[in-house]
């Protein structure tokens, strides 16, 4: 593992004002806060990586914006503008809650927003705790990002995959504002241990309508398409290898009450039969390098880069995917040393299926 991280999760608060039926989050009706004991551990590294490279510092959740615009600016003054390079921050949110005073804290502070909505329609499963559909509220929300000038990102979560949803999908978010849009498509995960996508034609498809759509309309950024591309062109310039021989980077999840979870975020809040907590410490006792440092040497994370070893050593698209997610290896299997998911198949080998379909769709209207 490497021992820094260009980003680092923060969890403010686990609690959500939804309730979304897909989510995978334990402790979402946890009404706790991040102390400022915490936030000063977590600072405290990341002004030393901040020295070497640039850190952005993700407020992720829960729902960040329940925390309150006192409370998280609070957190946020703990943290120092960087050394050598710079210390940025984003928020993950659902945007229901965003206000003016939202609006003035994101500005006054450059901080990068990108809004969990998941597009037109009555949402699948993006529900408040009435079970109502919350997307006019998020759209209300990015009214007033907009007003502002703020820029934003957006996330969609899709539980029905096919072209014609890719279409829509694309028209919506990018007609919306939308700078990048990053797709998840719904995981068996955590809480949710139902809910997932196992067609393939139909992953395949909309993964390649969306790439030809984002080709023929460059209004808008699509995270897993570019990102997929990167690896084809890193591919045919020989380059590839060198992303297959990266050390593994730590992404490391400090919850509310200073837990430091060091690979795979949705982790965060869990714990298993036989390795316990997924932590490699308390942030507070150990600091955040500390317990990034001593994380190889925790039994659940040398299992998951165990499973790391056993990707490379069979899949022809090690170099891209580095070995998937220990998350969805354990809520699919319950170890962590696996190789294949539907994660790694839905969102990785069939959204390269989806763009060499797309390719070669170009080179027959260009032999034509």
């Amino acid at each position: 593992m490497a021992r820094t991280s260009s980003l680092v999760l923060v969890q403010p608060t686990p609690l959500c004002n939804l309730d979304c039926r897909y989510c995978y989050l334990p402790s979402r009706g946890l009404a706790r806060v991040m102390s400022h004991e915490v936030a000063d551990a977590v600072a405290e590294t990341v002004g030393v990586w901040s020295e070497h490279h640039p850190v952005t510092v993700l407020w992720h959740g829960g729902e960040p914006l329940t925390a309150g615009v006192s409370r998280l600016r609070g957190l946020l003054d703990r943290f120092p503008p960087g050394r050598e390079h710079p210390v940025r921050h984003s928020v993950q949110t659902n945007a229901s809650l965003i206000d003016e005073a939202w609006c003035r804290l994101f500005t006054e502070r450059h901080i990068k927003v990108s809004v969990s909505v998941d597009g037109p329609g009555p949402g699948a499963g993006r529900l408040d705790r009435g079970g109502r559909d919350t997307t006019d509220r998020a759209l209300r929300g990015i009214g007033l990002l907009k007003e502002h000038g703020i820029a934003f990102g957006a996330i969609a979560v899709v539980t029905d995959p096919s072209p014609h949803r890719a279409a829509e999908l694309h028209e919506w978010f990018a007609a919306l504002g939308c700078r990048v849009l990053g797709v998840n498509l719904v995981e068996r995960k955590g809480v949710n241990d139902t809910w997932t996508v196992r067609d393939d034609e139909d992953v395949a498809g909309f993964w390649a309508t969306l790439a030809a759509r984002g080709r023929a309309d460059r209004r808008m950024s699509l995270r897993d398409v570019e990102h997929a591309w990167r690896y084809v062109r890193a591919e045919l310039a020989g380059t590839a290898g060198q992303w297959a021989d990266q050390p593994v980077d730590p992404l490391p999840m400090i919850t509310w009450d200073g837990q430091v979870v060091a690979l795979s975020p949705d982790l965060a809040g869990f714990s298993s039969a036989r390795h316990g907590p997924f932590t490699v410490g308390d942030v507070r006792e150990l600091g955040l390098a500390g317990c990034v440092a001593r994380a190889e040497e925790t039994p659940w994370v040398a299992e998951a880069l165990d499973g790391v070893d056993a990707c490379r050593a069979v899949c022809d698209l090690f170099a891209y995917c580095r070995g998937g997610q220990a998350a969805n290896k354990y809520f699919e299997t319950g170890r962590l040393d696996t190789t294949e998911t539907l994660f790694c198949r839905n969102s990785r080998k069939l959204l390269m299926e989806g763009l060499l379909r797309d390719a070669e769709r170009v080179a027959e209207n260009t032999r034509h």
